[in-house]
Order: C-alpha cells, then sequence, then structure tokens
C-alpha cells in the first residue's frame, strides 16, 4: 500500500506532466498562428503594390467580342448616382486608371473596383473581410487636391476614345492648356441623369461629333486620344508609360439644372 508521501509525489509528477503537455500545445498553437499571420501577410502585400502597374487584362474578363480591338468592352470604372461612367478606350490600349480631386465645381465619383495603392491597413482589412471587387484597379494621384472628381484613363495618343455614357452632345470646345490647344473638351448630357453634364477631355473630335450628335456609351466614337503629357505633366504617370498620357472625364451639375 502507497504511503501519504508516495501519493503526494505522484500527485506532483503528474501536475508536471499536465504542465508539459500545456505548454507544448501552447508552442505548437503559437507557432502556427505565427505563420498564418506571415502567410497573410505574404498574400496581401506581397503582389500589387503602390508602385505596380496596372491590370487592364483584368478588365477583360468578361470575353471579349470580334470587334474588341476598336471598341471597349462594357466595364463602368466609376458611378454617380444611378449613372455609370464606362470604359472609354479599348481594354488592350488601357495603361492606367487614377482619381484626383478638383477644386473646379466637379462632383465627386463612386470608383468602381478597388484601389491598387490603398493603406496596409486598408489592404490586410480587404483581404480577410473578403470584401469589395478586386477589379478594375486603379489609383488615387497625388499631387493635386485629394477626392475622386476627376477619372483619368490612361492610353497612348491616336488611341480611339468613345462615349463613356449614353445621351447627347451639348457642347465640343478647344481645351488650351498653357497657351497651347490639346485636343478639345466634349460635353454629354447623359440619358440617364439629365440633371448632369459628362465632360471628356484630351480628345481630337471625330467629324462626325457635333452638338446634338446622339451617342451611345462605348460604342459611339467621340474621337481620339491627343498627347497632353507633351504640354503638361500627368500624375498618372506615375503608374502608367507614355508619360501617363490619358483621357479625362468629370461629371457637372447640368448648367439647366442650377437653381
Amino acid at each position: 500500500m502507497a504511503s501519504p508521501r508516495s501519493r503526494q509525489a505522484a500527485r506532483l509528477r503528474e501536475r508536471r506532466r499536465r504542465a508539459q503537455r500545456r505548454a507544448r500545445r501552447l508552442v505548437i498553437v503559437s507557432a502556427l498562428a505565427a505563420l498564418g499571420i506571415v502567410t497573410l501577410l505574404l498574400t496581401a502585400f506581397g503582389t500589387g503594390g503602390s508602385s505596380g502597374g496596372p491590370e487592364p487584362a483584368s478588365l477583360a474578363a468578361v470575353p471579349a467580342s470580334s470587334d474588341a480591338a476598336v471598341r471597349p468592352t462594357p466595364q463602368a470604372l466609376a458611378t454617380i448616382g444611378n449613372l455609370g461612367i464606362q470604359l472609354p478606350v479599348a481594354a488592350a490600349s488601357l495603361t492606367a486608371i487614377g482619381f484626383h480631386g478638383s477644386s473646379d465645381g466637379s462632383l465627386p465619383l463612386q470608383p468602381v473596383g478597388r484601389q491598387a495603392n490603398e493603406g496596409l491597413l486598408a489592404r490586410l482589412w480587404r483581404h480577410i473581410a473578403g470584401t469589395g471587387r478586386d477589379w478594375p484597379r486603379w489609383y488615387q494621384l497625388e499631387g493635386g487636391p485629394p477626392g475622386t472628381n476627376v477619372l483619368d484613363v490612361g492610353t497612348p495618343p491616336g488611341t480611339d476614345v468613345y462615349s463613356p455614357v449614353a445621351g447627347s452632345v451639348v457642347a465640343v470646345t478647344k481645351l488650351v492648356i498653357g497657351g497651347k490647344r490639346v485636343g478639345s473638351r466634349i460635353d454629354l448630357r447623359p440619358t440617364r441623369a439629365p440633371s448632369v453634364m459628362v465632360s471628356v477631355l484630351n480628345v481630337r473630335p471625330d467629324p462626325a461629333i457635333a452638338v446634338g450628335t446622339p451617342v451611345l456609351a462605348a460604342s459611339s466614337k467621340l474621337g481620339t486620344a491627343v498627347n497632353v503629357a507633351a504640354v503638361e505633366e500627368q500624375a498618372l504617370a506615375a503608374h502608367a508609360p507614355d508619360g501617363g498620357n490619358n483621357v479625362s472625364i468629370a461629371v457637372y451639375p447640368s448648367p439647366g439644372s442650377l437653381p
């Protein structure tokens, strides 16, 4: 029969064994958690950094038609109310998408997709929560007012530019930068939102474009992109080739809708 002292010693040994097992389990759990965090961080931040190039191919997720090299695949890049601003150039000609603020009275746009140069915490949260669309990828541009009032669609000079909305042409005016004419500004009144005016800049108008011309989104050619980077430094140049040449789109309250 075991003595009280031997029974106490056995209980102490059993407690030590349990403590050792708990310690081993804690070490294993901690190691697995650390490995999971490292894997998550590498997955979230290992690709698609702020200095990475655009991924225009993702815009072609919808199968392209036989004339996709000429006309854009329907794809909203931004929204304002119930109005979608469509991709105005063919996906193959797209170099980057950027947004910046403006103090000229243009209205804020809601970008579609994911900000490619968002902060680390925002990227981590997006990866964990799995919220939002991953494409198209766009950049918040620096060097100007904060905001998303102006959409810059990067594309080389000479690219065919199509209407980003369905509606009609209300004005075609010369665009002058630094005393030099750089294409034109084409103002459109969208059918779905006649209380606003959509302005498309950095375009050499097609001869068929005139005031009153009806246009269809992603189908009606407005003209061709001009070399705006030759006369003015473009913020999109930090994320796109060709000096960041782009077609710029902004939305304003329609003059007829002002009180």
